[in-house]
């Protein structure tokens, strides 16, 4: 999706709404105007709805990952490598058996969990971490099979295996989903350092990619570059830095959320063989206060991001709202924020990010968000005793 209008500057009234709920943008950390007006800080509002929030589990290790099971349960990821099923009156189970070696270190770990959409009869389930390979690590994905008493997984097999494996245990992506027709999306990051963020631009690695694969690991239809000399075949899009949240509309199309650095946390549209930009264009800049790669945000070739954030988000997972609890959001996405933290609600209207609502934002840390079938939503907060909570209107 490239948007090749006229840079606009950044003022935006806010209206009486935001204000009254005290939030606003905050200072930026690059001047690079937007390349449309709907680009960022989309007006700020206030719903007016007011949110119950009831603690479901506590104790867990900053837990990553959750999974609506049919019969109204959970899985829970905890990064410290333990699987949970937390039942609906709240019960948590001890961890389950068989999950695969994990390296628990810094970002790495347990991360993200999904069921296969046939799992009412196969019980197959889909797991992301940290595989630890040679003093190493890289981001895997895996499927297995739930024992119907939820105590244990067996038949465990990665479908996807980072390469090259990095000595760095930072930005590891790892969101895993199924899309509309069938394959199945895993995100990768870039691992941080100045030296492998350059990954993010070689085909022949799968560093701060888009994987797109069948459920059982082989190479779909349609990926853009199986016949590409030298590029690995189940990549879908590139140029991405650390990919933590992704979702699917209700139309089908595919949308997932990255962390920047100082500034330009970006939500995109990856569209196949397309390259995002990172690390030669960005919307912010580096940690150090240096520009980041070109020192640019935009150059021909490479995507525009649908939204940036600047000051960021620092995006989790994210899902787009449906059901009746909360109706008037539905079709919007909802994100965990880990800085500030709380919740963004984003309306969407034509592919464009129309208003920008902040959730939650006395809670922390959120590093995920699962819509539950009435509309309510629970949430997982990133801690060293980390929470579920479900979140439904105040009575």
């Amino acid at each position: 999706m490239r948007h090749l209008t006229l840079p606009l500057t950044l003022a935006t009234l806010l209206p009486a709404a935001a204000l009254a709920q005290g939030f606003t943008y905050g200072e930026r950390n690059t001047d690079y105007p937007p390349a449309f007006p709907e680009q960022t800080r989309a007006p700020l509002t206030d719903s007016g709805i007011e949110l119950a929030t009831e603690t479901l589990a506590g104790g867990l290790v900053h837990p990553w990952g959750i999974a609506n099971l049919p019969d109204g349960s959970w899985l829970v990821t905890e990064r410290a490598g333990r699987l949970r099923h937390l039942g609906a009156d709240g019960t948590l189970s001890e961890p389950i058996e068989g999950i695969p070696e994990v390296l628990a270190e810094k970002q790495g770990g347990l991360l993200d969990v999904a069921l296969a959409p046939d799992f009412a009869d196969s019980r197959t389930i889909y797991l992301t971490y940290a595989k630890p390979i040679d003093g190493k690590s890289a981001t895997a994905a895996a499927r297995m099979t739930l024992s119907d008493d939820l105590a244990s997984v067996s038949d465990v097999e990665d479908i996807f295996v980072q390469e090259p494996p990095s000595e760095t245990p930072m930005h590891y992506g790892a969101r895993v989903l199924f899309l509309d027709d069938g394959t199945v999306a895993i995100t990768s990051g870039e691992h941080f350092t100045d030296d492998q963020r350059l990954y993010a631009q070689d085909l022949d690695k799968t560093y701060g990619k888009v994987i797109r694969v069948n459920p059982d690991g082989t190479v779909p239809e349609g990926n853009p570059f199986v016949d590409q000399d030298g590029a690995v075949d189940t990549i879908w899009s590139y140029g991405h830095r650390n990919i933590q949240g992704a979702a699917v509309a209700d139309d089908g199309t595919f949308w997932t959320i990255e962390h920047g650095p100082a500034g330009g946390d970006e939500l995109n549209r990856p569209e196949a063989g397309l390259n995002y930009g990172w690390p030669v264009i960005s919307y912010g800049k580096r940690y150090d206060g240096g520009v980041v790669g070109s020192g640019g945000a935009a150059q021909e070739g490479m995507e525009q991001p649908v939204y940036f954030w600047d000051p960021v988000i620092a995006p989790g997972g994210m899902a787009f709202h449906s059901g009746e609890t909360f109706s008037d959001w539905n079709g919007d996405l909802l994100i965990g924020s880990l800085k500030p933290g709380g919740v963004v609600r984003l309306s969407l209207e034509d592919g464009l990010v129309t208003e920008e609502e902040r959730l939650l934002r006395d809670i922390g840390r959120v590093r995920d968000v699962e819509i539950q079938p009435d509309g309510s939503f629970v949430i997982l907060t990133d801690f060293e005793n980390g929470s579920v909570i479900r979140v439904t209107p105040a009575e």
